[in-house]
């Protein structure tokens, strides 16, 4: 049942002005610091064993899966020097290292 008033007083809502600012987790493809919309990625797909994740902007996620096959991925592991040695990755890399960590567009997919 949905409550009618807040559980925290007016006063307690607000936050203090000596709380540390939250760290944001950079982006594993490009570096940028991560937006409002983290999607935490595996490196090695989980079909492929892989159990650790790692931070990605939505676009950054799109791009990689839109470039690489499973079994590509799990080629490359946790390196993410032998993505950025494609040359369709690094151009992207480039492209979005100067927008807004929140920016977001359509990726085409590989032509296969």
């Amino acid at each position: 049942m949905a409550r009618k008033h807040s559980k925290y007083a007016a006063d307690d809502a607000r936050p203090s002005e000596d709380e540390t600012p939250v760290v944001l987790a950079p982006c594993w493809l490009c570096g940028r610091p991560t937006g409002k919309t983290i999607v935490w990625h595996h490196p090695v797909p989980k079909s492929r064993g892989g159990r650790d994740v790692v931070p990605m902007h939505p676009i950054c996620q799109q791009t990689v899966t839109a470039n690489f096959t499973n079994s590509e991925l799990e080629r490359h592991g946790m390196d993410v020097t032998g993505l950025l040695a494609n040359d369709a990755v690094s151009k992207f890399v480039a492209w979005i290292a100067k927008k807004d960590p929140d920016f977001t567009a359509a990726t085409t997919k590989k032509q296969r």
